[in-house]
């Protein structure tokens, strides 16, 4: 067979497919959407591309998981022809300065999305020379994921910027198919599907078979538990004067509906949807419980239902949860699940089977088992193990409860056992379904129909790569697996239309925001022109307003804000606060949500204590609502709400701010690092000079200059000595006889008093 003939990929190492080829060449034109079936050679299509690019400078290749990144690293490593150093791997393993250093010295990076996010806000290096940005798994290109960031830093600041995005499946939702091909700037689509005449080649028979098996008397007499509190809660709704769908129509979507409903009476001020949100919340936990029981089986359902009854046991449990765990039937169906001591759903056998006859008729072949649960995972590996199939287990990384997730370095042990042959049978979740290179995996088993076309697609797609697979489908009879088995089929058809229209240029197009950094004409807007300053200007760190910005922040949206304003900023563990700015002003960001869930299931007043004590300028936003929305989200009755905002005020004399977003916060950050900086340069404002403090002030602010002295103590102290000279006269013993004044506070001041000046 022909193979690739570049300067930079060994002979005879990538076979020539003619679609491949044509699809590169595309590539080179423009920004482009790669859609093709998994198994199809997207990365052989990113290798190509990228050897062509590398001329004109760094590529870098973003993976969404550090298995993903690792896989891409070992097959560009072994298919450029490049020197030693050249193509690096980036994970948050590495620290900061090491990145850095590979980065100066790598013609190819290849790295997960959130590590590059964090460097460019933190001005570590910039994307100016990067000549091609590789987009794995693109379809996650929405909302707040770090690729929406990357992409369009990239297209503001590269010098000759080209974008290749990657996916098996964007989604049939045309909206969301917009936005990816929005935020990366789309205008070529190239797709292929398994019945293209160039492909059809190169695909193998698969395969695909629905399975059925029928839900046993337990399960049904769960579900009938089940079903008879939900048809409770929506007449209770009903009472109140709610539309509600019949019990048997109760889909997510339904539920969804309900809430703009509630969501509605709120901001109407309807005391009714006070209770209504309760009700809502017992709705959603049964209604995942009815899942459990249909889809997943007694060991999954037993599980859900023992942390439904430790949350309603719990102090800090919900209203919901409590009324669940009082109502007779509940504790009836707790009785019912105690008498399970094995799984009695059917699907757990027949997997066992299913396994077990494909092993007879090859010992050497790979399973995966997908299943949506970790409860599911680890009651199939167990079951299997009975059977004598030792099975790996292969999740994602947070633990939850008792069940302990996989390190990304474990994840990567568990796939290189399965594709080496040490494990026949892979369990996984969601996290096995983007990417896996297992060539040889012959059969794949869905423990339940998923309604979502972009993990139907990808599940299916770890089968028939190198040779014939084969896909079985459990589907248990009269529940929601047959529903979703419908909703994906058609789903799958809807985006293959989909794409297929996009191949003739029809790419599809969203609205751009006003204020956003795309602008018409080619030219650039005053956004792109600040980042273009924050991250090219050299050497200018020093001319801008400066932010250091706590390392669990970097979830939100306001540190990217931030940096597209131009601000400077510095990744750092902050002990207290989320952003400090100069050495005065600390702000405590909370959403209107975390607020009143701190206030009631946490130390709101001990987290304000620690911000008073750590700055002379401490603030607290409230970003998401204004204070009449903190009424509504925990049926607190507004005077407790008025009296703590008081009391942050007034008591711990910290600065509170409401703001409507992520984008508003950082507006207000970046006008306090602006007023800092002029402070530091001396610059004095109508308002900032001496007189505007009043001698009370000015004595408080004298006194927290000492480092281990904050705002209240300062209070405290001047309070009980009248004078700083009676202050600074005081021995320690003195001093630790005022209210909240340690020997480390006492200690600071008497050594302020007795330092010379030198």
């Amino acid at each position: 067979m022909p193979h690739v003939s570049h300067p930079l990929i060994p002979p005879d190492r990538i076979e020539e497919r003619a679609y491949q080829t044509n699809i590169a060449k595309h590539a080179l034109d423009g920004n482009t959407l790669v859609v093709l079936p998994t198994g199809m050679g997207k990365t052989a299509v990113a290798l190509r591309v990228a050897a062509e690019r590398l001329a004109l400078g760094k590529i870098l290749m973003l993976a969404p998981t550090k298995p993903l990144v690792e896989q891409h690293f070992r097959y560009f490593s072994q298919n450029l022809l490049l020197e030693e150093g050249d193509v690096a791997m980036f994970t948050g393993s590495n620290p900061p300065a090491k990145r850095i250093e590979m980065w100066g010295g790598a013609r190819l990076c290849i790295s997960t999305p959130e590590v590059i996010k964090n460097d460019l806000i933190a001005e570590r290096y910039t994307l100016r020379d990067v000549s091609l940005l590789i987009v794995d798994e693109c379809h996650r290109t929405v909302g707040n994921y770090a690729y929406v960031f990357i992409a369009e830093r990239y297209a503001a600041t590269a010098a000759q910027p080209l974008i290749l995005g990657m996916t098996a499946s964007p989604g049939s939702d045309p909206e969301m198919v917009a936005e990816i091909c929005g935020h990366l700037a789309i205008n070529i689509v190239e797709s292929r599907v398994e019945t293209d005449a160039d492909v059809r080649p190169y695909v193998h028979e698969r395969e695909i078979e629905y399975r059925t098996v029928n839900l046993p008397e337990d399960l049904w007499l769960a579900l009938s538990v089940l079903n008879s509190m939900i048809e409770d809660r929506l007449s209770t709704l009903a009472d109140l004067g709610y539309r509600v769908p019949r019990r048997e129509a109760l889909s997510m979507k339904a539920l969804n509906g309900i809430m703009a409903q509630i969501q509605s009476r709120m901001q109407q001020r309807d005391r009714t949807a006070y209770t209504a949100v309760s009700v809502h919340a017992e709705l959603m936990k049964l209604k995942h419980g009815v899942t459990m029981a249909e889809s997943q089986g007694t060991t999954a359902l037993k599980a859900y239902l023992s942390r439904l009854e430790s949350e309603g046991a719990s102090g800090a449990g919900s209203k919901a949860s409590k009324r669940l765990c009082a109502d007779e039937r509940f504790k009836r169906l707790l009785a019912l699940a105690d008498s399970w001591t094995r799984e009695l759903h059917p699907k757990a056998d027949e997997v066992v089977r299913i396994v077990l006859d494909q092993l007879v008729l090859d010992p050497d072949s790979r399973v995966i088992v997908f299943a949506t649960y970790r409860d599911g995972v680890s009651m199939l590996v167990n079951h299997l193990a009975e059977a004598g199939v030792p099975a790996i287990r292969f999740v994602g990384q947070a633990s939850r409860d008792a069940e302990k997730g996989l390190s990304q370095k474990e994840q990567i042990e568990a796939i290189r056992k399965f594709r080496e042959g040490e494990y026949h049978v892979l369990v996984a979740t969601s996290v096995g379904e983007e990417g896996l290179d297992i060539p040889s995996t012959d059969l794949v088993v869905f423990y339940e129909a998923v309604p979502s076309e972009v993990r139907s697609i990808q599940r299916k797609g770890r089968t028939g790569r190198n040779s014939a697979g084969k896909i079985i489908v459990l589907i248990t009879k009269g529940t929601t697996d047959e529903t979703f088995r419908w909703v994906s089929n058609t789903r799958e058809k809807q985006m293959q239309k989909g794409v297929k229209a996009m191949r003739g240029g029809n790419v599809p197009a969203v609205p751009v925001p006003a204020g956003s950094s795309a602008a018409e004409g080619g030219q650039l807007t005053l956004a792109d022109a600040a980042i273009r300053a924050a991250t090219l200007a050299a050497g200018g760190g020093e001319d801008r307003p400066a932010v250091v910005v706590d390392n669990r922040e970097m979830s939100s949206k306001v540190a990217e804000h931030l940096s597209n304003l131009g601000a400077k900023i510095t990744l750092a563990a902050l002990p207290v606060g989320d952003y400090a700015i100069g050495d005065r002003v600390l702000v405590e960001r909370k959403t209107a949500q975390d607020f009143v869930d701190t206030l009631v299931d946490r130390d709101l007043f001990g987290q304000i204590a620690s911000l008073a004590e750590s700055a002379s300028r401490p603030v607290l936003i409230v970003e998401g609502g204004s204070i009449a929305d903190l009424y509504e989200l925990r049926n607190i009755h507004p005077n407790a709400i008025r009296n703590t905002l008081a009391s942050i005020a007034v008591d711990f004399d910290v600065s509170l701010i409401f703001t409507r977003d992520a984008e508003e916060t950082a507006g207000m950050l970046y006008a306090f690092a602006r007023r800092e900086m002029g402070e530091a340069k001396g610059e004095r404002s109508f308002h900032r000079h001496k007189s505007a403090r009043s001698g009370r002030e000015e004595l408080e602010y004298i006194l927290t200059a000492v480092p281990e002295v904050g705002p209240k103590a300062a209070r405290e102290i001047l309070a009980a000595f009248g004078t700083l000279r009676a202050v600074f006269s005081a021995s320690a013993e003195e001093l630790m006889q005022v209210k909240g004044v340690g020997e480390k506070t006492a200690g600071g001041i008497v050594e302020a008093a007795e330092r010379k000046y030198s």
